[in-house]
């Protein structure tokens, strides 16, 4: 069974199968070893609503691999509250990159990212998923 809840479960609607099979994979492993819930806050993302982001600046493009269902974001429940602390993000890292392995699915995270580092951001690669 899936550590997601349902709610998450619904936010995956329209994201490819492989990056939902992987982040299932990790948030299952993460939560059976830290105690921590993983929370998908967006998958598949409208234009509209990525504009919405970009004006806020919260994003930085509006080539987002979220108006493709390849992107997802996360947050992190522990104790009934979300939380956002990036030391969460660093730890959930190893578990997606290590499902990521396991499956042979390419996945980039936005933590590595050299410029505007995102915590919460997991992608499949653009070079093999384009």
């Amino acid at each position: 069974m899936s550590a997601l809840t349902a709610r998450s479960v619904s936010r995956l609607a329209g994201v490819h199968p492989d990056l939902v099979r992987v982040i299932t994979s990790a948030a299952k492993r993460y939560e059976a070893a830290t105690g921590c819930n993983v929370e998908i806050t967006e998958g598949l993302r409208t234009e509209a609503r990525q504009r919405q982001l970009l004006e806020r600046g919260a994003t930085r493009t509006m080539n987002s691999r979220h108006l493709t269902g390849h992107a997802v974001d996360v947050h992190f429940l522990a104790d009934g509250e979300a939380r956002w602390d990036w030391p969460l993000f660093d730890k959930f890292a190893i578990y997606v990159k290590a499902a990521a392995n396991a499956l042979a699915i390419p996945i980039v995270w936005g933590g590595d990212w050299k410029t505007f580092k995102d915590g919460p951001h997991f992608e499949l690669s653009r070079k093999d998923y384009p």
